[in-house]
């Protein structure tokens, strides 16, 4: 086979990059296209040399700082790649790189983090936080996103096989697009983390600073508590985060990969207030032996074992946070970091490139003998 692989954009080493280092790694020889690649040098390693085939939207004004604000001509800009040379096109996608073109003859995979999270189920939340809900930008803004739901089911039939990076994304795409999709979790690299290091009395946060992350409901839990937190993370809304914490709470900013192993193998627990597809980071304290206390929906029902490796929070309020910490605190001694660990491991890089291949050699005997493909 002669794979290609297509993703959206190349700007920070994050979870769907995680993805997408592991294509590499089952397929070496594979090209790589992106709308977009301004990877910083420190973030650049996970392509191991592999040259990126960008987009026009490359060399557009602003694009480094601002790439975002061309939303409306990705789905253009994605159709652009010429990819008639492939036997099999990977998509990496969260946004708009399942719309890639191929032909009849062409094996098209798509690794599905999220349908468009903006255009679809967050529409209203995006609004409200970019204070567009009325007037004529408003009206622009809906139109726009309108327009990209229709292109977005229309380019979903332009895949032969969906993966979902977990039943929770899987019934989103059944949702939106009316697909079955295969489940296969995204590759974490536990091997990385040790369970065995003394535990600190801090909990931990590691984030970026956007509002549906909801930092700020455990800022808030924790002012109330009073108990050690630390905050590692960078985004947008940091400044206005960090005004409304007291002084028991430490914000380290952005930090390196061993900086964020060191806090996860000493931490107390691990704090997840979000609604997340998946949730990384989630993998990766357990993988450090940390109980993990999250918020109850999406992918943490999948990742967590609730009263084995942390303990669930069925509301998004700091009111519910607290009272899940001090539950926690009341029956810390049950939580066995090896136990926890143990079953992070379930996650693995190995066994994500296991999987993967196995469903793409399987999609591919089936497109060849002309078997139908879902």
């Amino acid at each position: 086979m002669k794979v290609a692989i297509a993703h959206e954009w190349l700007t920070s080493y994050a979870g769907s990059e995680r993805v997408v280092e592991q294509l590499l790694a089952l397929y070496p020889e594979a090209d790589l296209f992106s709308l977009v690649d301004f990877l910083d040098d420190r973030d650049r390693a996970f392509l191991q040399g592999k040259p990126v085939h960008t987009s026009f939207m490359q060399r557009l004004p602003f694009a480094r700082k601002a790439f975002r604000q061309y939303l409306p001509i990705m789905p253009f800009a994605i159709e652009q790649f010429d990819l008639s040379a492939y036997d099999v096109v990977l998509s990496s996608n969260h946004a708009v790189a399942k719309g890639v073109l191929t032909r009849a003859d062409q094996l098209h995979i798509s690794y599905v983090h999220t349908p468009i999270r903006y255009a679809w189920d967050l529409q209203w939340q995006y609004l409200q936080q970019a204070g567009l809900q009325r007037g004529p930008k408003g009206l622009i803004t809906r139109l726009i996103l309108h327009n990209l739901r229709l292109w977005d089911v229309a380019s979903a039939h332009r895949v032969d096989c969906f993966v979902a990076n977990s039943a929770f994304i899987a019934r989103r795409i059944w949702k939106t697009y009316r697909r079955k999709a295969r489940v296969i979790y995204p590759p974490v690299a536990v091997d990385r983390f040790r369970a065995d290091q003394p535990r600190d009395e801090f909990f931990l946060i590691v984030s970026r600073f956007v509002p549906y992350k909801r930092v700020d409901l455990a800022i808030a839990a924790f002012n109330a508590l009073g108990l050690p937190l630390v905050v590692i993370g960078d985004g947008p809304d940091r400044d206005r985060v960090m005004g409304q914490a007291k002084p028991n709470i430490t914000f380290l900013g952005y930090q390196s990969g061993e900086v964020l192993i060191d806090y996860m193998q000493r931490c107390r627990a691990f704090i997840f207030p979000a609604e997340e597809d998946f949730g990384i980071t989630v993998v990766e304290a357990q993988a450090a032996g940390a109980p993990i206390l999250a918020y109850g929906r999406g992918g943490v029902t999948e990742t967590v074992l609730p009263g084995k490796t942390g303990l669930l929070f069925d509301a998004q309020t700091p009111e519910a946070i607290a009272a899940t910490v001090r539950d926690f605190d009341a029956e810390r001694s049950r939580f066995s970091p090896s136990l926890i660990r143990q079953h992070a491991e379930h996650f693995s890089e190995a066994r994500f490139q296991r999987e993967l291949q196995d469903f793409v050699e399987q999609c591919w005997a089936n497109f060849q003998q002309g078997v139908a493909l879902e």
